[in-house]
């Protein structure tokens, strides 16, 4: 995979776009993540330095929040719910099962809640939740996403 870099222009942007208030990091760090997909090294030294803060401060907060990636995702993001009703329904062996099964264009992500516990285990693919998915319906979802691909290309 090659190296992604972040412009530095584009986080400047966002940081003026919230008036450089220090209290404003994690809206900040949610618009960049929405709009390159992590947070690197380089964006939390330039963060820190442009809100006048430690690079602990924002170290700290990027690896307290789940959604703040510190690494380039794949171009798929799969999410399986790990909380306890998820659990008790098999979310367990599901997530052995993706760790399987997906590519290195698919970035897996544990979650602690979807909010979907009627229809465990819980799944969400690219942002859209699925209720009681089993390996054969997790299977399915990751063959539409290859033919969404194909259909792209």
């Amino acid at each position: 995979m090659t190296e992604r870099t972040i412009d530095s222009k584009s986080v400047s942007t966002i940081v003026g776009q919230y008036d450089a208030r220090p209290e404003m990091l994690v809206q900040i760090l949610q618009r960049i993540v929405q709009g390159h997909g992590w947070i690197s090294a380089e964006v939390t030294r330039q963060l820190a330095g442009e809100l006048n803060l430690s690079r602990a401060d924002v170290h700290g907060v990027v690896e307290y929040y789940h959604d703040f990636r510190t690494a380039p995702p794949g171009k798929h993001i799969v999410k399986i719910c790990q909380a306890e009703a998820c659990q008790a329904m098999g979310s367990r062996e599901l997530t052995e099962h993706a760790n399987g099964v997906l590519d290195e264009d698919t970035t897996l992500e544990p979650v602690y809640c979807l909010g979907n516990c009627a229809c465990a285990p819980a799944v969400m693919v690219n942002g859209q939740t699925l209720g009681r998915v089993s390996t054969e319906r997790f299977d399915a979802a990751l063959a539409a996403l290859a033919e969404i691909g194909e259909q792209g290309s």
